[in-house]
């Protein structure tokens, strides 16, 4: 079975410090807190992405593992909106026809507004099946509509799936 487990991780940051312990089983998990809890953090330390200062992190029967950030912007690759998608992996016509951007195919994603972005990117993530999904902020500068689809997606996942967000009324 799949499974993430967290013993003791610490994090230190100049003057600011997380501890965290917990395990994650196949299913999605809700990890929530105000701006500046260490919810981004404690994301980047789970994808092996920021250094432990202390304790251990352990997966156990994963191959692959993706970190959607809070802000899109972050995680553009492509300079069309084609690009951006083939860069993922993802088939270029049924994400752009899905998300409202058909027929864009080469307008550059950094020209997109944060929320067709966001819709964008979210798309390009869920186009693979990832073992172990982690996902900052994902209802950030969606519509209530694009959040409620997004729920719809998360619940259809398989893996392990860890929101990271203050937004927890929506799930």
């Amino acid at each position: 079975m799949m499974r993430i487990s967290l013993d003791r991780a610490c994090a230190v940051r100049d003057h600011w410090s997380m501890t965290a312990s917990g395990t994650f089983d196949e299913g999605v998990h809700l990890v929530s807190g105000i701006t500046g809890s260490g919810k981004s953090t404690l994301a980047l330390m789970m994808a092996g992405l920021f250094p432990l200062s202390g304790g251990s992190i352990v997966k156990k029967e994963m191959s692959s593992c993706m970190l959607s950030l809070q802000f899109p912007e972050l995680q553009v690759t492509g300079r069309t909106l084609e690009e951006e998608c083939t860069s993922w992996g993802a088939p270029a016509g049924e994400i752009l026809e899905a998300t409202g951007l058909a027929g864009r195919t080469n307008t550059s994603p950094l020209s997109l507004s944060r929320g067709e972005l966001k819709r964008l990117h979210l798309a390009c993530v869920f186009s693979q099946d990832y073992d172990l999904l982690l996902l900052d902020e994902p209802f950030s500068s969606l519509d209530c509509g694009e959040k409620s689809k997004l729920c719809t997606v998360i619940e259809q996942r398989s893996g392990i799936t860890v929101i990271f967000t203050h937004e927890q009324e929506i799930l």
